[in-house]
């Protein structure tokens, strides 16, 4: 028994370089997944605000909603990685034939996410490139 005394020490070394890189790798997944619900919410907010609005109107507004969080653009951005290319014009749609409905689309497109940390004891981790995030909501006609 008293052989076996510095064991645990040596197994815990052995582990821990694992146990770090799950929990890097963890947490960023997680960061990502928490800023990609923060673009699809500020989406969602572009789209409701645009859908009470005329046709061709207000769209430095929307921008500014995804960008800022806020109508007048005032504030700091939500989300450094996202950038004004990011988010064309909204695009609006007449839909349908009976009855023909007109719909407004907001987009991001092209939107990344990239790790706080690059690398954790020799594993990369990847930049997360997300796919086009859309509203489309009904609006007046």
């Amino acid at each position: 028994m008293k052989r076996e005394h510095g064991t645990a020490i040596i197994e815990f070394a052995l582990i821990f370089p694992m146990i770090v890189m799950l929990m890097f790798t963890v947490t960023e997944f997680g960061r990502a997944l928490q800023r990609y619900n923060a673009a699809v919410k500020s989406v969602r907010d572009a789209a409701r605000y645009m859908s009470v609005q005329q046709a061709g109107t207000h769209q430095a507004q929307s921008r500014n909603l995804i960008m800022y969080g806020t109508v007048d653009g005032s504030g700091s951005a939500l989300d450094p990685a996202l950038t004004t290319a990011m988010v064309p014009d909204p695009v609006w749609q007449l839909a349908g034939s009976d009855p023909l409905i007109n719909t407004v689309t907001v987009r991001i497109t092209g939107y990344q996410f990239k790790p706080a940390v690059a690398e954790v004891f020799g594993l990369a981790l990847p930049t997360i490139t997300f796919g086009d995030i859309t509203a489309t909501m009904r609006c007046p006609l």
